[in-house]
């Protein structure tokens, strides 16, 4: 069970970098690139919040659960 990280495709579907998305919420690529590999162990709302104005989407369009099949 997880939760997944999926920063990378909305990141597609706006066409901008992951360099372009620091610049704009004001947060380091490397804590970016933390959170969008899956590294992250907690987000800020705050943080979500930002990131979602920025994209101009849902937060469930960033953050997805993925449990066991069994």
């Amino acid at each position: 069970m997880a939760i997944i990280i999926d920063l990378d495709v909305m990141l597609a579907k706006r066409k901008m970098s992951l360099t372009e998305l620091s610049e704009e919420v004001g947060i380091t690529i490397s804590n970016l690139s933390i959170l969008k590999t899956g590294k992250a162990k907690a987000i800020r709302f705050s943080t979500l919040e930002v990131i979602c104005k920025v994209l101009n989407c849902q937060p469930g369009d960033i953050l997805r659960y993925e449990g066991d099949e069994s």
